[in-house]
């Protein structure tokens, strides 16, 4: 078994660079399962087949529930993904987080400018034992350089096409 370790705190050294610096790329495709529809009971595979699951819509919007959803999965994804940098900031600065705990909301509902759907984000933070205005300085820092705060905040660049 792999001995699990963080990643380098050189990750936070920065580029210098005109143009976008690829690290990773994750590619995941959904198709419709069952009812044909992604949402309801779409199928999700990663490329590496780590990710193989079923997606259910929650009872709350009129699904059976038992599944897991793309809420949970952004949700999940934005979680692990501040923590790693609050982590990453924590170790830079010789800050002792082993308790740290990030919790993600992701609100699925009605855009009032469109009628139609967004998503919402409620990020709360526990880091006991760390003092209040360390704390506080670690989080606005972590919000900084997390890519997923990054494209709640800014968007993200994105390019939808169709293959035929």
């Amino acid at each position: 078994m792999t001995d699990l370790r963080p990643p380098p705190a050189s990750l936070l050294d920065k580029h210098r660079g005109a143009d976008f610096l690829p690290l990773y790329t994750a590619t995941v495709r959904v198709n419709g399962g069952e009812s044909r529809h992604g949402r309801a009971s779409g199928v999700v595979r990663s490329d590496d087949g780590i990710l193989d699951l079923r997606l259910r819509m929650p009872e709350e919007l009129g699904g059976p529930g038992g599944g897991t959803n793309p809420e949970q999965l952004f949700a999940a994804g934005y979680a692990a993904c501040f923590h790693g940098a609050l982590s990453l900031l924590a170790a830079r600065a010789n800050v002792a987080i082993p308790d740290a705990e990030v919790v993600a909301q992701v609100t699925f509902g009605r855009d009032p400018a469109d009628g139609l759907f967004m998503l919402a984000a409620d990020i709360r933070i526990r880091l006991p034992d760390v003092d209040r205005a360390i704390a506080e300085e670690l989080v606005r820092n972590t919000e900084r350089i997390c890519p997923y705060a990054k494209m709640a905040r800014t968007g993200i660049d994105c390019v939808v096409s169709l293959d035929q």
